[in-house]
């Protein structure tokens, strides 16, 4: 396959290891220093795009790929707020997108067990409360992984009507503690906690390797698809 990396940061680095050890050509590297070539890409020289950039570039990169005939495999957090432009785009156009806030199957299989352990803990008397801890090149907060925990959490447990990327005295706020240290792939706990006992999950990312993996199997499986598409899609969980 023909892909291209839209972004070249540490992932964007390990993503093009990867594809080259599963044969596939590079069609396009845009970064910062380039990004006037994005709008070089087209069906005929590319056939997905995978872009993991930074929020406020995402839109645009994510824009100019679709309007130009080419699948994009996305993993930037921090710009879900115009996810239904891009939406409305892939209808216009009959293209294809494809998000996740993460790319691990580790994650998004804890994805599930969040939800399920936030469905047996409706109406128990715990406190919720989540962490994450990711690199100091990490630019957004909280990350995108956490904020599809808190959304799986509010959606199953009635104690919680929205989350909060600060510690709060408000027991109807779930509580998010952004921490930025070296070298952290990503952490994240969600703790159900009473006065006798607390409840934990937790999952730590040993490397970026699994995050990249999934990214680049996603982009070889986006291929055959069309519309708007998830990690259910893909796992078909």
């Amino acid at each position: 396959m023909n892909i291209a990396i839209v972004g070249y940061g540490k992932m964007g680095k390990v993503i093009h290891e990867l594809l080259t050890a599963r044969g596939h050509k590079i069609s396009f590297i845009i970064d910062q220093d380039n990004r006037d070539q994005l709008s070089e890409l087209n069906g005929d020289n590319t056939d997905v795009a995978i872009e993991f950039s930074r929020p406020e570039s995402a839109f645009a990169n994510i824009t100019s790929c679709i309007s130009h005939g080419v699948k994009v495999v996305s993993g930037t957090t921090g710009w879900l707020d115009r996810l239904s432009e891009i939406e409305a785009l892939v209808n216009e156009t009959q293209g294809t997108f494809f998000y996740a806030s993460n790319y691990s199957l580790g994650v998004n299989l804890f994805f599930k067990l969040n939800r399920q352990l936030a469905t047996l803990m409706d109406a128990q008397d715990y406190e919720i409360s989540m962490t994450e801890i990711h690199h100091t090149e990490k630019l957004d907060q909280p990350s995108g992984t956490a904020i599809t925990l808190a959304d799986g959490i509010l959606e199953k447990n009635q104690a919680k009507t929205d989350w909060i990327n600060e510690e709060s005295t408000d027991n109807t706020k779930l509580s998010i503690i952004s921490e930025r240290k070296p070298n952290v792939p990503g952490t994240h706990t969600v703790s159900y906690t009473s006065a006798e006992d607390t409840i934990e999950i937790t999952h730590t990312a040993n490397s970026r390797k699994g995050f990249a993996l999934g990214a680049v199997k996603v982009a070889e499986w986006i291929n055959d698809q069309n519309g708007m598409l998830d990690m259910d899609d893909f796992l078909k969980i």
